[in-house]
């Protein structure tokens, strides 16, 4: 008899039982694969789990796990939960005082660490804290203790573990998640094994079958990637952590993986890559590459036969080249964390790759709505999960109601009070509609919609998404709070910008010269205006500046998430944008 799943360390048994393979779980360290086979995987966690008991970690501990993706991060995550203790992700990224705040306010006793960089960051903040902490590392680092001496003492350790198995209820808190946010302290976010249990199985629609393999390069701190990788395991697909960010079209080619999941941005940069190679054809080929894009362009899920007879040529010529650049295996692309633009998942979906995207918050666990084959559409992230539901409010704020619903935030039971309503619907603070009633289309943030002096209302996320479909546009942030228009920050895609110069004729110095080049900004001044106009007059930005360096996590002005920091780049930026203004100041606002 299979097992039933009603804990997320229940997958671990669930796979040995179903889907026993040599390669469960796989990550790429120094440029060699580390693989571990579902029976070892299986070991490895049991054993850490029973050393982990002889430094007194059980039911309601809190052990943190810092680190980039790798297999012994998942086996960290499931020797912590099946004692009952919470695991605790930290970002790899995140200021030393975080990290404090997060150890501090959690009251973690363990921390994991990768390497040396952060071991050493973390030494800092235990250095700074009242009660001790205990540091593991998975890299070998002088001066701290290797994690594998706990694996090791849990070999000659005689512990039961299913007696911690068994005192776990799927009501129990799994894990204690920090949102950034982009204000204020870190929250911590309690989601129960019930809540990932659910939202697993019941986002399983996504995965049809033929999936394999999957390619993983999303932190795994996010809660996004950490529900996937409990999903590839629910659906006995194989995981294999990319080495870094930079090594993924590489690493995609090595594994040739059936999916992986993803943010826009990435799949941003894989289209102006390809468009970078199509604009070098000459002749019948350049003519068949464009061709073959504007096809791509209006591909629906019902074009009629004599339009799926041109994309057939079009994929045999094309698209089949496009789909090699991934790998060659993609069934499934999933996308969130941020809006997809609707023109890139038609061309993507036309190429053979659908990409479904779905939303949901970490309060969410996460996901909410989903697109899939069964049901998608286009501009939309899909149809809510089997028992979640959804509305919209008066205001239009997106409400929620499940199974994934977050038992509070931690230690705050006004935050918990605030979000979550008497009648359980959670508040998730964005706005959007239902489309043909059930298909949601986010629109903005609540909180970050603003009003000119004029008193019109402005959503600069939906500008921002149609202004970054300029390949020289990298970053965007659109503002204008109580001012008379809309302005924008820009950071340009410099290498896209080099390369148009040298086409112009126009000799590249440095890139914060480039930005006050005439030519430069006059190009940009056409793409803000060209792209603005389907909005109405009061939204469309006037002015704008460029910026020379990229907005970071490091530089504060980005979560770990990849969103803005609003308040931080407007602060970082007064200067630039009162120019903005000041130099604006006889404009007279349009209707």
């Amino acid at each position: 008899m299979s097992t039933v799943i009603t804990r997320v360390f229940d997958l671990l048994k669930y796979n040995l039982e179903n889907f026993p393979k040599q390669e469960f779980v796989s990550g790429k360290i120094n440029g060699t694969w580390k693989k571990y086979s579902t029976q070892e995987f299986c070991d490895t966690t049991d054993n850490l789990s029973r050393g982990l008991t002889t430094i007194g970690i059980g039911k309601g501990s809190r052990v943190a796990v810092m680190s980039a993706n790798r297999p012994e991060w998942n086996i960290c995550d499931f020797a912590i939960m099946q004692l009952g203790a919470y695991q605790i992700p930290l970002y790899p990224t995140l200021a030393e005082h975080d990290v404090k705040f997060i150890i501090e306010n959690a009251e973690i006793t363990t921390v994991f660490v990768s390497d040396e960089a952060i071991y050493k960051k973390v030494k800092a903040v235990a250095a700074q804290l009242k009660n001790p902490i205990q540091i593991f590392s998975f890299n070998k680092v002088e001066g701290a203790t290797h994690w594998e001496i706990l694996v090791e003492t849990g070999k000659s350790t005689n512990v039961d573990l299913e007696s911690y198995r068994n005192a776990v209820s799927a009501a129990d808190i799994l894990t204690i998640i920090y949102t950034s946010g982009t204000t204020g302290t870190p929250k911590g976010v309690m989601l129960t094994h019930y809540n990932l249990v659910q939202n697993f199985i019941k986002s399983s629609v996504l995965l049809p079958p033929g999936i394999d393999k999957a390619l993983s390069f999303l932190p795994l701190s996010h809660i996004f990637e950490r529900l996937v990788s409990y999903l590839y395991a629910y659906g006995g697909v194989s995981i294999y952590y990319a080495e870094s960010i930079d090594t993924i079209v590489a690493d995609i080619q090595e594994v040739k993986p059936n999916a992986f999941s993803t943010v826009p941005r990435l799949l941003e940069k894989v289209y102006d890559k390809i468009m970078e190679k199509g604009k070098d054809l000459k002749g019948i080929k350049r003519g068949i590459f464009f061709w073959s894009l504007a096809l791509a362009e209006k591909f629906d899920h019902d074009n009629g036969w004599w339009y799926n007879f041109k994309l057939a040529i079009a994929r045999k010529l094309v698209f089949k080249k496009w789909q090699a650049a991934l790998g060659g295996g993609i069934v499934v692309i999933v996308s969130g964390g941020a809006a997809l633009n609707p023109r890139l998942n038609r061309i993507f979906w036309a190429a053979g790759m659908p990409i479904f995207e779905g939303y949901g918050l970490t309060e969410t666990s996460p996901v909410i709505t989903v697109n899939h084959f069964g049901e998608t559409m286009f501009g939309t992230v899909g149809t809510a999960i089997e028992g979640v539901e959804i509305k919209i409010a008066a205001d239009g704020e997106i409400l929620a109601r499940g199974h994934n619903i977050m038992k509070g935030y931690y230690m705050r039971d006004d935050l918990t009070a605030e979000t979550i309503d008497k009648d359980g619907w959670f508040h998730t603070g964005d706005i959007g509609e239902i489309l043909n009633g059930k298909f949601l289309k986010i629109t903005d943030r609540k909180k970050e919609i603003f009003k000119t002096a004029g008193g019109k209302y402005v959503a600069p996320q939906m500008l921002e998404n149609r202004y970054k479909e300029s390949p020289l546009i990298e970053q965007i942030m659109v503002l204008g709070e109580n001012m008379k228009f809309p302005a924008a920050l820009i950071v340009p895609t410099f290498p896209a910008l080099k390369a148009w110069c040298a086409h112009k004729g126009i000799a590249y110095t440095t890139n914060e010269e480039m930005i006050k080049n005439e030519q430069v900004l006059a190009k940009y001044d056409g793409i803000i205006s060209d792209l603005g106009k389907e909005f109405g007059k009061w939204e469309q930005v006037k002015r704008f500046a460029l910026l020379a360096k990229e907005f970071s996590i490091d530089g504060g002005e980005l979560t770990p998430k990849l969103s803005f920091k609003r308040k931080v780049i407007l602060e970082k930026n007064k200067n630039t944008i009162d120019k903005i203004y000041k130099d604006a100041e006889n404009y007279k606002p349009e209707s």
